[in-house]
């Protein structure tokens, strides 16, 4: 990316929230490492304040953000993260740049053990991808088609 009279690295902005069982935000930077990026990380409450802070963080020069939260069992906390998502689809909008939503649903799981395997893959795969998105975009359309997933085993492609 060019900032002045340089070439900067890109920029992904990690944005996590304190309601989240596990340390999502952590796992992301660690993703993160791989890649050839800066990172920002900002904790925000909870998964309805992503969005504004994904915003601020995309017009203060962030290429990409990871939008990283749980969502509890209850019925209003599926309303509440419907109501998040429309939010980071707005602030997509209005950036013009990408936001990874990366929601796990605690009603995902089977059991405690299941539900930390899901934070850590989907966390993970999801901070690959943004990281992508900036660096590699080509790789996506490489593995259109395949079936690939986030939190669980890729399904595959239908032949």
């Amino acid at each position: 990316m060019r900032r002045g009279l340089f070439v900067a690295k890109p920029r992904i902005a990690v944005v996590d929230t304190t309601f989240s069982r596990v340390d999502m935000g952590a796992l992301a930077l660690l993703a993160l490492k791989e890649f050839d990026v800066d990172t920002v990380r900002v904790t925000v409450p909870g998964i309805k304040d992503l969005a504004v802070e994904c915003k601020r963080q995309l017009d203060a020069g962030a290429d990409v953000a990871l939008a990283l939260g749980m969502v509890g069992g209850a019925d209003i906390d599926r309303q509440c993260a419907h109501e998040a998502s429309l939010g980071i689809q707005f602030a997509k909008l209005l950036t013009n740049k990408h936001i990874v939503e990366v929601f796990v649903h605690e009603k995902e799981a089977r059991n405690e053990s299941d539900l930390k395997s899901l934070f850590v893959d989907r966390t993970q795969k999801h901070a690959e991808n943004a990281a992508r998105l900036v660096l590699q975009p080509d790789w996506f359309t490489r593995r259109a088609g395949k079936g690939l997933r986030q939190g669980r085993d890729d399904v595959g492609s239908i032949s």
